[in-house]
């Protein structure tokens, strides 16, 4: 069998490609449907590229965008995420403790006595003191101060008599069935006629707490409202 010697293979190629270089030769550009094959294949691959780089950038290009955006919320969505689930593993423990709260919150408010039971409060507080044997100088209610979701009641109270009744007034108030809590604590030898009696006289305040009447809830619910409006 006859072989191509490598000068006759050299001579093939350079003829094809002389023969390729003349299909783009003199290109009538008015008239591409008449171009040879090559330069139509060349053509269209220049336009296919063309078009795939501007689609890249006029629509890749804002998706690489996107997605540079949605990676870098990655850390914090599984911050989120692992915090999340903590909150489902524990979430029966959660819960109990909540109840738990919810009843130590129910026990708090059945100590808050409501409009109506005021003077028996006023009445329990005064027999306190008259029960350990003290004298009361002073007992005078101040002006009601309405919170969010309860009512104080601030009490001026003096009282006159020896250490320990004093002592024990204190922690007779302090065991009533309504909360009652005493500030302001003061406490020296008397002045007027209780002086060099080797009494003891105590200043304090005693504050009380009740609930809120219907009147109250709306009145607060409006100043809430009006006071929203002034913000905005």
């Amino acid at each position: 069998m006859a072989t191509q010697s490598p000068s006759s293979r050299s001579f093939e190629l350079s003829t094809m490609f002389e023969q390729a270089a003349a299909q783009f030769r003199g290109l009538d550009t008015r008239q591409p449907g008449q171009w040879p094959i090559l330069p139509k294949i060349g053509s269209w691959l220049l336009l296919a590229g063309l078009v795939v780089l501007l689609g890249w950038f006029l629509l890749l290009s804002s998706k690489a965008d996107e997605l540079e955006a949605e990676r870098s919320k990655e850390p914090s969505l599984k911050s989120d995420y692992r915090s999340k689930l903590t909150q489902a593993v524990n979430l029966p423990e959660l819960r109990k403790q909540k109840q738990q709260v919810e009843e130590y919150v129910t026990q708090l408010e059945k100590q808050l006595p409501g409009k109506a039971e005021m003077d028996a409060l006023l009445s329990d507080i005064n027999q306190a003191g008259i029960g350990r044997g003290l004298q009361f100088e002073l007992f005078r209610p101040g002006s009601v101060s309405v919170k969010d979701y309860y009512a104080e009641l601030p009490i001026s109270v003096r009282v006159t008599g020896r250490y320990h009744d004093i002592g024990a007034f204190a922690a007779d108030v302090a065991n009533l069935s309504r909360i009652v809590t005493l500030h302001d604590v003061s406490i020296g030898a008397p002045t007027g006629p209780a002086a060099g009696s080797g009494l003891l006289a105590m200043d304090a305040t005693a504050r009380t707490y009740r609930y809120l009447d219907a009147a109250e809830v709306s009145a607060q619910a409006d100043q809430k409202k009006k006071a929203a409006g002034a913000k905005k």
